[in-house]
């Protein structure tokens, strides 16, 4: 179980990275959301995978920590408002320049 977890946060983060280095402002949202997948399986992780524990004291005979569960819960809203708020920057880019490359150069030209 932690071998297959491991692998899907190592894979997410591999994919998030590979598409934040794109030159579209679309890949990049896609990447950052990849990526903030992986945190949140990490932090989750970080709790000790337990099956059948209750994240409260004396419910059952073991239990699992509660605060890396908050933490995900947390970082699931945070990172879907800044999704949003990125998505409408971008949109307001391509409308307003016309094209969603990134380029650092400073040319508005369209692509040829």
């Amino acid at each position: 179980m932690e071998a297959l977890l491991a692998s899907a946060i190592g894979l997410l983060t591999a994919v998030g990275l590979y598409l934040m280095l794109r030159r579209r402002t679309f890949p990049v949202i896609l990447g950052l959301t990849f990526l903030s997948y992986a945190v949140n399986l990490f932090l989750f992780a970080s709790g000790r995978l337990a099956l059948d524990a209750a994240p409260i004291i004396g419910a059952s005979d073991s239990y699992t920590d509660p605060l890396p569960q908050a933490l995900v819960l947390t970082a699931i809203v945070i990172s879907f408002g800044m999704t949003a708020v990125i998505t409408i920057l971008a949109i307001g880019g391509f409308l307003t320049v016309g094209h969603d490359r990134i380029d650092l150069d400073g040319d508005d030209e369209a692509p040829k």
